[in-house]
């Protein structure tokens, strides 16, 4: 998954203690902990999603809401939690957030229903919303300029990290004891992280807060909401038929309704999550095509582990550790991507990547025997790890002027974020309408790769760049 940005955070100047100034290790190692906190939530879901839905007798339909519900929840909380630190301070805002996550966390493992379950989903989301914009915003406040760089990156290696340990952390779990112990084994890092932070964490607010864009939250909520019950109503049996259904188009219409009255709400409001002016340059349309494009494909990890195991008869406590390969090629293929797009610029990097992609997919899609489905996970990590974190960042900043960098980082969590809810709303739907599960899920991949296959087209009208910056 990719990481949540601190772009929210930003404000224009900051008061910080004289202490703070020193920023000593033991700083960055607690806002390390703690992203790592939010970050394994995410990465053991999608191998627990099997134990969840035999637990409580669940569809594909309704277990992928066990994901769509913590990311709609973070979606809206981040600028909730962004305004109140500017407000009341960053480190009264992250244990606020960590002890939020932490209860969300204890009603998930002890839920006695898939209902109260989801409404624990929604609190860890709320809480984990704080948890990595907050760890910016202090590195941003405590480090000198020449060694925020290096501190934020390291933030950001935090979920390589945990996709990497995760899948096998669950994996391990589920082969000796319940579900219920992969969300609750989160508790004591959340102790240690709370306990640390009050200890350590400098407190430090906005001279001049941001205004709050309530309007365009809700907007934007409410846009998401529509389309992932529009989404989810889809059934594979009968497409066409099922989209003439009012519980389909209704929602879906609604959404469209909501992308216009959003529009006006953003080129009205005094701080907007969505930058009218910025959106409009062509370059960031296409890297927020790219972004929500990137954000289905990543929706396809939460479901791999359940489709092992309907597709190839794998264990459900084994299923987890066919992630890895996956991440393996996240993590060979970001670096790669990194020292390449200095050379030869964005778009050869974007088109290789994006063609990587589809051709992952489809093979995901059309495998016929488990050792080449995960020979094709692995190349559709290779390709995605060119698409997200360093292209996505490398485009966004080279079009955004200095006091659009924050914001324009924002844009990357928000379409992502409607790629991760609209993709996990599909492709449950599809494999949970067809006749026969393995089908649905095949089918629901391979629209993933035909979608995929309108990135290549998108990356093929971003500008020719040089080294470090693109040419308008």
């Amino acid at each position: 998954m990719a990481a949540p940005t601190s772009a929210l955070m930003s404000s224009p100047q900051t008061t910080r203690p004289p202490e703070a100034t020193a920023a000593p290790p033991r700083l960055l190692g607690v806002l390390f902990l703690g992203t790592l906190l939010a970050a394994l939530d995410i990465a053991v879901v999608g191998p627990a999603l099997p134990a969840l839905r035999e637990a409580f007798a669940l569809s594909e339909r309704s277990v992928a809401w066990t994901f769509t519900a913590f990311v709609l929840a973070n979606l809206a909380g981040l600028p909730i939690t962004s305004a109140l630190a500017d407000r009341v301070g960053r480190r009264r805002v992250y244990l606020a957030c960590v002890a939020v996550f932490a209860a969300g966390t204890l009603l998930v493992a002890l839920a006695p229903s898939f209902g109260v379950l989801l409404a624990g989903r929604v609190v860890q989301g709320l809480g984990a919303s704080g948890i990595f914009p907050v760890a910016t915003a202090v590195i941003g406040d405590a480090f000198p300029p020449e060694r925020r760089g290096r501190a934020v990156g390291l933030l950001g290696s935090v979920f390589g990290v945990a996709f990497l340990i995760g899948p096998a952390l669950a994996g391990i779990v589920l082969a000796f004891a319940s579900w219920r112990w992969v969300f609750a084994l989160s508790l004591p890092l959340a102790a240690v992280v709370y306990t640390l932070a009050a200890r350590r964490l400098p407190e430090s607010r906005a001279e001049t807060a941001r205004p709050f864009d309530a309007a365009g939250t809700i907007a934007l909520v409410a846009l998401l909401v529509s389309l992932v019950v529009g989404l989810s109503g889809l059934d594979a049996s009968g497409l066409s038929a099922s989209v003439a259904r009012p519980a389909v188009w209704g929602p879906l219409g609604l959404a469209v309704v909501l992308v216009l009255a959003l529009g006006v709400i953003e080129r009205r409001a005094a701080a907007p999550l969505l930058r009218p002016g910025l959106v409009a340059r062509r370059p960031v349309q296409i890297a927020c095509v790219l972004a929500v494009g990137a954000g289905v494909v990543e929706a396809t990890f939460v479901l791999l582990s359940a489709y092992s195991v309907v597709a190839f008869g794998v264990e459900k406590s084994a299923a987890s550790y066919l992630l890895l390969p996956l991440v393996g090629g996240v993590a060979l293929g970001a670096p790669l991507a990194g020292r390449t797009l200095d050379r030869v610029g964005v778009r050869p990097v974007v088109l290789t990547a994006t063609a990587l992609i589809v051709l992952g997919m489809a093979a995901i899609a059309a495998a016929p025997t488990l050792g080449l489905h995960i020979a094709a996970t692995v190349v559709l990590g290779l390709g995605l790890s060119g698409v997200l974190g360093s292209s996505l960042s490398y485009i966004f900043l080279a079009e955004a002027g200095r006091d659009e960098r924050a914001v324009a980082q924002g844009l990357s969590t928000i379409f992502l974020s409607v790629g991760q809810l609209t993709g996990a709303a599909l492709l449950a739907a599809l494999a949970a309408s067809a006749t026969d599960s393995e089908a649905g899920y095949r089918l629901g991949f391979g629209v993933v790769a035909v979608g995929a296959a309108a990135l290549v087209v998108a990356a093929l009208f971003l500008p020719r760049t040089s080294t470090g910056r693109v040419q308008r």
